[in-house]
């Protein structure tokens, strides 16, 4: 489908357009979308994808393109955050007829929830790659020592872990009932740290003119601000942590499958992709910096990977360029509700009929990652036709959470 919804804030002076490729926003994004484009640093228009909906400052599902400038909070303290997918020769007939124990073996190799890794040697090799700079910004940025109990060893231990939220490991089948691993993490506390930090950086550096701001979660930094620079330089190593953490959990996962199932091989190459980060890109005939808050890349021919919520499907997808979503997409079914509302108005019963099928923790701390509080993923993918092209349809059969 094409774009839905064109928001022209004429009230604005200066302001530009929003796109949005659904007419399925609550009024509460809308207004953040509007406020975003009111930001002098913000280039052609704001893309809204179909996921779109409330986030802090920033609305998630948003594609927002800025000269010269960065806005720390609308790429978020889950730098890097995206997923990881690899298809497998399995099939599905060479799977367990009982999958807890798989699930099992999967949480006993990867840590998850608040859990790291016991040794800081565990994953020594991958963690040498990032050291250098790990030490350039722990030694520009003390405030950050600050933050994380033993940050030097924190951000080691936690290099191939899973997190809680909504973060999660998968084993899928796809339409020829071929078994893929799929997995959604990010840049851990370590990501977390820095996004925080420069966040309030950025809020006390525009503190002469922050009132002028539509949200004062939309402050940003200009080139040629010492902290721009270094906020480049953190929020680069950040997203390469994060693409680092998700290759060394997808080694795991293929680990306890090599000790428990049948000699297979991967007939696909791995598919790692950010969906909360920023990068220099051009669109229509500028150099800009593109920030994709919950939304992917999907360049012309790009592979991607939009997941659904516990229960629903998943799609490989092929990016078809759409320039007016600045050649992106939908990273997922996007929340329809908040945590706090899906704990309310759910029950484990409900997480139980919803999950059915599905091996997975189907407990009261999971209950707000129910697929009722998401969007229709089906919808999604509808309203995206436009954007990318259906590759692949996984149905997961493991679901592993935090």
């Amino acid at each position: 489908m094409p774009v839905k919804m064109v928001l022209n804030n004429n009230a604005q002076p200066g302001s530009v357009p929003v796109k949005i490729f659904t007419s399925d926003i609550e009024n509460s994004a809308l207004q953040q979308l509007k406020n975003i484009a009111q930001l002098p640093i913000v280039y052609s228009h704001v893309a809204a994808m179909p996921d779109v909906h409330m986030g802090i400052g920033a609305t998630v599902g948003s594609v927002i393109p800025t000269l010269g400038a960065i806005i720390p909070a609308a790429v978020g303290v889950d730098i890097g955050c995206g997923m990881n997918a690899v298809r497998t020769s399995l099939h599905a007939h060479q799977l367990p007829d009982n999958l807890k124990p798989l699930q099992d073996a999967i949480e006993a190799q990867v840590p998850v929830g608040f859990a790291r890794h016991k040794q800081v040697h565990a994953r020594e090799n991958a963690a040498k790659n990032l050291a250098s700079g790990a030490d350039l910004l722990f030694a520009r940025h003390p405030e950050l020592l600050k933050k994380l109990r033993n940050p030097q060893e924190t951000w080691v231990t936690q290099l191939g872990t899973l997190g809680g939220g909504n973060h999660f490991i998968e084993i899928c089948l796809d339409e020829d009932n071929f078994v893929w691993v799929m997995l959604h993490s990010g840049s851990r506390g370590i990501g977390n740290a820095i996004g925080q930090h420069f966040i309030q950086l950025a809020k006390r550096d525009m503190e002469g003119h922050i009132h002028n701001l539509p949200d004062r979660d939309l402050a940003y930094f200009q080139e040629g601000n010492p902290h721009f620079d270094e906020y480049v330089d953190a929020v680069h190593w950040a997203q390469e942590y994060a693409r680092v953490n998700r290759q060394e959990m997808m080694k795991l996962v293929l680990e306890v499958l090599q000790g428990q199932l049948p000699p297979f091989t991967l007939t696909s190459e791995a598919i790692n992709c950010h969906h909360n980060y920023v990068v220099r890109e051009q669109h229509f005939g500028r150099d800009v910096f593109v920030t994709r808050k919950g939304a992917i890349s999907a360049q012309h021919d790009q592979l991607g990977i939009i997941p659904g919520s516990m229960g629903t499907r998943s799609y490989i997808v092929r990016g078809r360029g759409n320039p007016e979503a600045f050649c992106s997409c939908a990273h997922g079914a996007g929340r329809r509700m908040s945590r706090t509302a899906a704990r309310k108005r759910f029950t484990t019963r409900d997480l139980v009929a919803q999950t059915m099928g599905v091996q997975c923790r189907k407990d009261k701390g999971v209950i707000d990652e129910i697929p009722a509080a998401y969007k229709d993923i089906d919808q999604v993918m509808e309203n995206q036709t436009d954007l990318v092209d259906v590759v692949h349809t996984l149905k997961q059969v493991i679901c592993v959470k935090g």
